[in-house]
């Protein structure tokens, strides 16, 4: 028999869990966190509730989510990467900017091989 997926919201309390454990872990307070980031306790109890109600509008977790891990020295990408994972967000896109920059530097190089090349052959 099929089951239905968990909802997305269920996975949002073991996110919360690892957050807080790894606060922990590092022997910081919540009110420690909120002092670093600028956050509200409020904000920092929310996040590490797991709780959909009481978190702050999607539009600002990921920017939460980032100056959380700066201040208790997480790598911001694997706790954003981990909440969209819990939250059922998708991940975010390669920046524009990357994408057009890798045929860049590829036509760089091969120019700069080139140039090589045809310099080597002259001055022989």
């Amino acid at each position: 028999m099929d089951q239905d997926p968990i909802p997305a919201a269920a996975h949002l309390p073991a996110f919360s869990r690892w957050l807080k454990q790894e606060r922990e872990l590092r022997d910081l307070s919540p009110e420690e966190i909120a002092a670093a980031t600028k956050l509200t306790a409020a904000v920092i109890e929310a996040i590490e509730s797991g709780e959909e109600g009481r978190m702050p509008p999607r539009a600002y977790v990921v920017g939460y989510l980032r100056s959380y891990a700066s201040a208790a020295g997480l790598d911001a990408d694997e706790v954003v990467l981990r909440w969209q994972e819990a939250a059922g967000e998708a991940p975010e896109p390669p920046s524009v900017r990357r994408r057009q920059l890798a045929p860049v530097l590829v036509a760089a190089v091969v120019l700069g091989v080139v140039a090589a090349m045809i310099v080597g052959a002259l001055l022989r």
